[in-house]
């Protein structure tokens, strides 16, 4: 329920703000008052998209902001699900800034307005004049039937299983279209990898390929150097580490006499000791070292193979080759195997669109049933409405499982018995669609347990008698929840329980609740116009049981 709302920098509104009764709210005032624009501005609140040629003031945010009671609403798995804090009394924030940019909170807490327009839509419903133009759309014909028969679990397991079914014929017609390349490409395939497999290709061979190689190319430099070496080191007599061990033993006898000489001695130990290790590892080198014609022969002709290969197959090493090679396979695996991937996915599908045959048929029997009732509650109601012979009737025609089941579904109407009912969007005139959409929305709300409705002009179409009666067909759907009635019917006016007035002064709409007093004086003026008489006053006080 919808305990207060605030506007501030809407269009014609400045500043608003209006405390609403638990039952029926009347909103009434002239053509251009701006009853329009506080029904925008709840829109805003709700989550509609946002506009910022509706601000007011462009130096300043604009600001709206509602105070819903949700007491015995079982509201608070919502709020947990979306990490909301939940308190009885809530409230919904909507704030535009001159920029564009919008902002929404739940509670002082940020919020996406997607979550916001969810949360909304369980709050409040609104319609709108256009909105009887929605008798044309099969999805609202779809949804109130649904809503009559309770199909609301039903209809989520219908949607899953067809959510399923869909993406299981796109599953199948990919695994189908990919066979059908494989088998194409299968002897390609085959004999890449068995190119690619014979190869024996193994991470990290090119490079130790190069590095031997370059040594085997060059062996004879590679071994006059490491004789070089070895000579330098060890030649007797001139070798450096003859030399070397020679002055070692003269600094050590001197060492007595002079100290430093032997430091000297134990550092030149330390590099005989380096110098010994590189004479003996360069000898070995020098030993095993051997130009080996054949097998820089093998090794230059397995470096070619993998050159060839990675240019045939435009990648830069190894490693990419392997890759294809593992590619290859595992696609020829998927063709060896895609006759019986595509036999399991065909099979789960014949299942699940089994299932949803099934699901689609309880929802056709379900609404069948409650087709009967929907019928004849609206046939009731649209009597109280002064169209006692009026045929009114859902047809449920099948076609194939769609995303809402396997019905077409159709509202057929004719405002005569002796005229056979046609689609009611064809045939239906404004009062009359304003008169079937308020016994839908009266047969749907309380089923729907939405804490509050507003209707914009409902009526429009309708007076004396039928106006009468459609206030109190609202009236009485404002005993079981909050009713917001815009009209300009004296006779709906009438059976309020609040009643509020928009104006509009030098361009700035505005709202007041009016007292008992001045709402027999606005009735009167509905009543008679702009110069209120006596008889409208009387006829005022009745239509209001004073």
């Amino acid at each position: 329920m919808l305990c207060r709302l605030s506007v501030e920098n809407y269009a014609l509104i400045d500043s608003l703000r209006m405390e609403l009764d638990p039952h029926l709210n009347i909103i009434t005032g002239e053509t251009g008052a701006g009853k329009s624009i506080l029904l925008g501005a709840v829109g805003l609140l709700l989550g509609a998209r946002c506009d910022t040629s509706a601000i007011r003031d462009t130096s300043r945010n604009c600001s709206i902001e509602g105070t819903f009671d949700l007491s015995g609403r079982d509201l608070e798995p919502f709020f947990e699900e979306n990490d909301l804090d939940y308190a009885p009394q809530t409230t919904l924030t909507r704030i535009i800034t001159p920029a564009g940019k919008s902002r929404a909170f739940v509670n002082d807490l940020p919020v996406q307005v997607a979550t916001l327009r969810d949360l909304g839509s369980r709050l409040l419903d609104i319609h709108s004049q256009h909105q009887n133009l929605i008798l044309s759309s099969e999805e609202f014909r779809t949804s109130a039937l649904d809503t009559i028969a309770g199909n609301n679990e039903l209809l989520e397991h219908y949607i899953a299983r067809y959510m399923r079914m869909s993406e299981l014929h796109r599953q199948v017609a990919t695994l189908r279209e990919a066979a059908e390349e494989g088998r194409r490409n299968e002897e390609w395939l085959r004999f890449q990898t068995e190119e690619l497999t014979a190869a024996k290709l193994r991470a990290g061979e090119q490079a130790e390929l190069e590095e031997e190689l370059a040594v085997l190319e060059n062996a004879d430099h590679i071994g006059e150097a490491l004789t070089g070496l070895c000579n330098a080191l060890d030649a007797d007599e001139t070798g450096v580490l003859s030399q070397l061990k020679t002055t070692e033993t003269a600094l050590s006898h001197i060492q007595t006499h002079y100290p430093a000489a032997g430091e000297y001695a134990a550092r030149i130990r330390s590099v005989l000791e380096e110098l010994k290790d590189i004479d003996s590892s360069a000898a070995a080198e020098s030993e095993r070292l051997d130009a080996d014609p054949a097998r820089l022969a093998k090794l230059s002709a397995r470096l070619d193979s993998l050159l060839a290969l990675q240019q045939k197959h435009r990648v830069t090493d190894e490693a990419e080759l392997i890759a294809l090679r593992d590619r290859c396979a595992e696609q020829l695996a998927a063709i060896d195997h895609s006759d019986e991937t595509i036999s399991e996915a065909e099979n789960e599908l014949r299942g699940v669109q089994e299932q949803v045959l099934a699901l689609g048929s309880q929802l056709h029997e379900a609404r069948a049933k409650a087709a009967t009732v929907f019928t004849s509650e609206i046939a009731r109601v649209l009597a109280r409405l002064g169209m006692p012979d009026t045929h009114f009737e859902v047809e449920l025609a099948p076609v194939e499982p769609g995303r809402t089941g396997c019905d077409r579904i159709a509202f057929l109407f004719s405002a005569n018995r002796d005229v056979a009912p046609r689609p009611i969007e064809r045939i239906a005139s404004g009062g009359e669609l304003s008169r079937v959409m308020l016994a839908l929305k009266a047969l749907l709300a309380n089923r729907m347990q939405l804490p509050t409705i507003i209707f914009d002009e409902i009526d429009t179409g309708v007076s004396g008698r039928i106006a009468d009666a459609m206030g109190e067909i609202i009236e009485q759907l404002a005993t079981t929840m909050q009713v917001v009635d815009i009209t300009h019917l004296p006779q709906v006016a009438s059976k309020g329980s609040a009643h509020f007035v928009v104006s509009k002064h030098e361009g700035r709409t505005s709202i007041a609740r009016l007292t008992e007093q001045e709402r027999v004086n606005e009735i009167a003026k509905m009543l008679s116009g702009s110069t209120v008489t006596d008889a409208a006053v009387a006829q005022a006080r009745i239509l209001l049981g004073k």
